[in-house]
């Protein structure tokens, strides 16, 4: 059967909070898409993912869904995985304060915004897994789990970390990211790592959901 190899790894009981959980997938690009792949292999029912871009022949050395240039990444990946929900939205701060994202039992934030990003990570660090910095890399070995203070080598967790502080936010929240130093300057990019961060994103949200109580007990 097709989620067999699943239980026997999660057991029943923790493989029923998988496939009960809700999760919401902010960007379906080089991260946001393998997250989306590895959720769904992995029998989660209840994905939202989120974007408003359209495939273009650059996005076709790392995301998956690319070989269709032109059609909307959300209309794509609805094809794909049939069984997601997609909501075909610009991300913006005005936005965030306006989603509902209550029903999502993890936020996996794969958006480029720094603005977005802070402004989820203010209001929903508790669900929040966010990635940072894929692009310019090659080496997946070099791919970090750890909290957003603790990351390292990166100037987009280090710009985060300043504007948070800024913000006077010390909570903590899960960040996936690398400290392999750019290889370029510009907008290069590896789907070894790219990829790989969609993984590592992805196992988090897996550990994340397996430990969560079952909705309507009380730890």
């Amino acid at each position: 059967m097709r989620f067999d190899r699943c239980k026997t790894l999660f057991g029943n009981e923790r493989f029923e909070k998988l496939q009960n959980s809700s999760i919401l997938i902010l960007g379906a690009g080089g991260v946001g898409s393998y997250a989306l792949d590895c959720l769904y292999r992995s029998g989660v029912k209840n994905i939202t993912i989120i974007d408003h871009d359209v495939y273009d022949e650059t996005n076709q050395n790392r995301q998956i869904g690319s070989d269709t240039i032109g059609i909307l990444k959300t209309d794509r990946l609805k094809q794909l995985y049939p069984e997601i929900i997609t909501i075909n939205q610009w991300m913006n701060t005005i936005w965030v304060k306006e989603f509902n994202f209550e029903p999502y039992d993890i936020i996996i934030d794969a958006c480029d915004s720094t603005k977005v990003k802070l402004e989820i990570a203010k209001k929903h660090f508790k669900k929040l897994i966010m990635a940072v910095g894929s692009a310019k890399r090659y080496d997946a070995s070099k791919i970090k789990v750890d909290s957003i203070w603790r990351t390292q080598g990166d100037a987009f967790a280090n710009k985060i970390r300043r504007e948070l502080k800024k913000a006077k936010f010390n909570r903590n929240f899960t960040v996936v990211f690398s400290d392999e130093e750019a290889g370029c300057k510009d907008k290069g990019s590896c789907v070894a790592v790219t990829g790989g961060f969609g993984l590592a994103v992805c196992s988090e949200a897996i550990k994340k959901i397996v430990d969560l109580p079952k909705k309507g007990k009380t730890p």
